[in-house]
């Protein structure tokens, strides 16, 4: 039962970290970088804090006790440097695009690294690794398609608009014939009851 609570506590914080990444970068117009360089202290302190208590209570190992060899300090300071360019990306996904893509992007993520895992470690596929990758990338392609589609839709309805823009500014407000001004076809903006 700790183990569903502790799924479900992930993807609400998940939720609510890349909704407010998004609104914070636009309402107060700051970069991908700016962000993660004010953010970054809590992160750490957050993980330094209850990281060491969650991994005793989900997996009965104490992170303290654990000795570590220089491949293994080597493969931490590797995770650690490979953790911050996700952190980057992720800030700069999140500010240019929406979390909507982002959560496309973090599957698209999965598929290689299972991929990779394949090919550099041998780990083998099972059915459910093959079935999720096709999954995924079919939801990838359909997402893209979509956004595609959309984007595709709105700049027709803009060029439509801007179309109509230009159109009616080049009908005049008075006609001009043989010297005497007659008003166009145009109805008038403001009406004189209401003044």
């Amino acid at each position: 039962m700790l183990w569903a609570h502790s799924i479900f506590l992930a993807v609400i914080t998940t939720c609510v970290a890349q909704i407010m990444t998004n609104t914070i970068q636009k309402k107060y117009k700051v970069s991908s970088t700016q962000l993660l360089y004010q953010s970054c202290p809590y992160q750490a302190a957050t993980l330094l804090i209850s990281g060491p208590y969650l991994d005793k209570v989900l997996t009965n190992l104490n992170v303290f006790a654990f000795k570590y060899t220089t491949e293994v300090t080597f493969v931490i300071v590797l995770s650690c440097l490979i953790s911050i360019s996700v952190n980057f990306s992720t800030f700069l996904v999140i500010g240019r695009t929406s979390p909507v893509t982002y959560q496309v992007l973090g599957h698209l993520k999965t598929c290689l690294v299972l991929a990779f895992g394949y090919i550099i470690v041998q780990d083998p596929f099972s059915w459910r690794n093959i079935l999720g990758i096709l999954v995924a990338m079919v939801g990838m392609i359909m997402y893209s398609y979509y956004c595609v589609l959309e984007n595709q839709q709105k700049a027709a309805e803009t060029a439509a608009l801007a179309s109509q823009a230009r159109e009616g500014e080049s009908d005049p407000l008075i006609s001009v014939e043989n010297g005497s001004a007659l008003l166009s076809k145009r109805p008038p903006v403001w009406n004189k009851e209401k003044d």
